[in-house]
């Protein structure tokens, strides 16, 4: 694996950010080798070099300990943003688990976002950071269907196992849910699918899915995405070419339809999807100890 230098791991404090309430971003690997035909994190306003090709910050751990002793504030760190914490290097570098001890040890809490099995290794560390601060985990899933998600995302635990994950972190009390996106236009919006994943969600014990009903399309990024549309399913370019042109948010064609559906039916089960309500749910309990830390 090849580390690149850096300066620091984390970000500044920000308060309790509209994207999951968290406080702190951290990025411990940059790239990312998923080989997902929509990532938005290979269009060019990223600046990510030889974007397939995984890399870790050089000297991470010392300096992430450094940056949490040096912190005036606890608060909740997300990961998993620009980098899958949790991609196939880290099953022998075991960096993103250092990271979580470091974060026990310093008592932050942490916002996880990943599609990878892998997390389930770390249910000790997070259910130890669980006793003092908010923990949150967000697996992406966008299919129910294993043979669809191994084309639209080849180098990533299938969806069926990703349910497991969920039941497994659901089950050692772990706030876990779906990140339910990008639900990609004439492959994902149909009521069968979504009816699947809420269905698998509601068996696995997930508390939350946060849907977007569409994708987001830009600079090269539309161009990789075009390119394995051709690929892997054939003449389906010409729809979103037909549908779409330029934009930059393509919005599903039955989103409203789907997104009532969803709704009627995550309101039935009692899976929350409102961002303020996943925000409270994972963090109820936590305010008066993260406070009296500050």
């Amino acid at each position: 694996m090849k580390l690149i230098p850096a300066k620091t791991v984390i970000s500044g404090y920000e308060t309790c950010d509209a994207w999951f309430g968290k406080n702190y971003n951290m990025n411990i690997y940059k790239g990312c080798c998923h080989g997902c035909i929509y990532c938005d994190s290979r269009s060019d306003c990223y600046r990510i070099e030889n974007f397939d090709e995984v890399r870790a910050k050089e000297n991470a751990l010392t300096l992430l300990a450094r940056e949490l002793a040096a912190k005036r504030r606890t608060g909740v760190i997300g990961t998993g943003a620009m980098s899958d914490p949790y991609n196939p290097l880290e099953k022998e570098h075991c960096l993103t688990r250092g990271a979580l001890v470091l974060i026990d040890t310093y008592r932050f809490g942490v916002a996880i976002a990943t599609k990878s099995d892998l997390i389930t290794r770390d249910i000790d560390v997070l259910a130890s950071i669980r006793e003092h601060s908010p923990v949150l985990v967000k697996i992406t899933i966008t299919t129910a269907d294993d043979i669809l998600c191994k084309r639209i995302e080849p180098n990533v635990a299938d969806a069926s196992r990703r349910f497991s994950a969920i039941r497994r972190l659901a089950g050692r009390g772990i706030f876990t849910g779906i990140l339910l996106m990008p639900v990609l236009p004439f492959l994902e919006d149909n009521e069968q699918n979504i009816r699947a994943i809420i269905r698998l969600a509601h068996e696995t014990g997930a508390g939350f899915i946060y849907p977007a009903f569409g994708v987001t399309l830009r600079q090269n990024q539309r161009e990789w995405y075009y390119k394995k549309l051709d690929e892997h399913f054939p003449g389906l370019k010409q729809k979103y070419v037909n549908q779409f042109g330029n934009a930059y948010e393509c919005r599903s064609p039955n989103a409203r339809g789907l997104w009532q559906f969803f709704q009627k039916e995550c309101d039935r089960l009692g899976i929350l999807y409102k961002m303020q309500d996943i925000i409270a749910a994972y963090k109820q309990g936590y305010s008066d100890k993260q406070l009296s830390l500050f």
